[in-house]
């Protein structure tokens, strides 16, 4: 007799299409556009960590982020789409190379009010589907209470780190220390907000005024897994060019295969407005509503499946 895996699930996706459904709402509510762009596209940004995967000349595209800045540039304050995005070589627990992303944009604000309006997101989701204030995740209880605790990149690097983030970054090492020393101890028991990332850890992110080194970055933990990442919109089209071939030639120096340069986003980011923007992975924001430690058990099927 067959065992099917998504039989012991059901739950588990039935509380996805909750989730889904309240991330609508919310953004409905708040006078968002919802807008569907193409998952095929002739260039990605060029990012050396972030693998797009090749489609009859063009790519599947990573995120939505290129098209969408393109429709802030014609004019669209407010928008907001959940689509499937796709990424070679990202296989894990909390890893999929075909996954699911809601990502929105809004015109006028910054990186501080869009941690403010993150919050708001999901304290409404959590409350339309039914979850309380306190939620067990992984044998630990997850308080969801608002104005959840920042912290900079610095700080937790002091804090947890085996180094400080200079160290860090003089030994090409921040993204090791990050993912092994740190992750671990954020939003463990209240979701936490880490910002002020290095500038070079964020091609398309504005810089902190003032300062050369830091951009207006910052990722959301909760139970120590990475939710979201959100920043202020770089706007200037010429700095934007800059950045990119200079990842180009990174990533050309490593072995990898430059992507042509997307012209068309820099051609329209000299129209588009002052913005912030957030992408958040559905697939683990449901892990953490469902208690699940495994990015397999939310989703109705997995590569190995097919």
């Amino acid at each position: 007799m067959t065992t099917f895996r998504q039989s012991q699930i059901v739950r588990n996706l039935a509380l996805r299409a909750e989730i889904i459904r309240a991330i609508r709402e919310f953004f409905q509510e708040n006078e968002f556009l919802e807008v569907e762009t193409p998952l095929r596209i002739p260039a990605p940004a060029p990012e050396p960590h972030i693998h797009a995967c090749p489609a009859d000349n063009w790519y599947l595209h990573t995120s939505p982020e290129l098209c969408m800045k393109r429709l802030l540039a014609a004019g669209y304050p407010k928008i907001f789409q959940i689509c499937k995005c796709f990424r070679q070589k990202e296989r894990g627990r909390r890893h999929l190379e075909e996954f699911t992303m809601l990502e929105w944009y809004e015109s006028g604000i910054t990186y501080n009010e869009l941690m403010a309006q993150t919050g708001a997101l999901i304290d409404f989701v959590r409350r339309r589907v039914g979850l309380g204030n306190v939620i067990p995740y992984q044998g630990r209880r997850i308080t969801l209470s608002q104005s959840w605790p920042k912290i900079t990149v610095a700080a937790a690097f002091e804090q947890y780190g085996s180094m400080d983030m200079k160290a860090a970054l003089a030994a090409d090492r921040f993204e090791e220390v990050l993912a092994f020393d740190i992750e671990p101890h954020l939003g463990i028991d209240r979701p936490v907000f880490l910002h002020d990332y290095p500038a070079a850890f964020n091609t398309l992110a504005a810089l902190i005024p003032g300062r050369s080194d830091l951009s207006q970055r910052f990722e959301l933990y909760m139970g120590g897994v990475e939710i979201c990442n959100g920043f202020t919109e770089l706007t200037d089209a010429a700095e934007q060019r800059r950045r990119f071939i200079q990842e180009s030639d990174a990533m050309e120096k490593t072995g990898q295969i430059a992507y042509p340069l997307p012209e068309r986003f820099l051609q329209d980011l000299a129209f588009m407005p002052p913005a912030a923007g957030n992408a958040l992975g559905i697939d683990r924001l449901a892990m953490i509503f469902c208690d699940k430690a495994a990015i397999d058990d939310v989703v109705a099927f997995t590569p190995e499946e097919l």
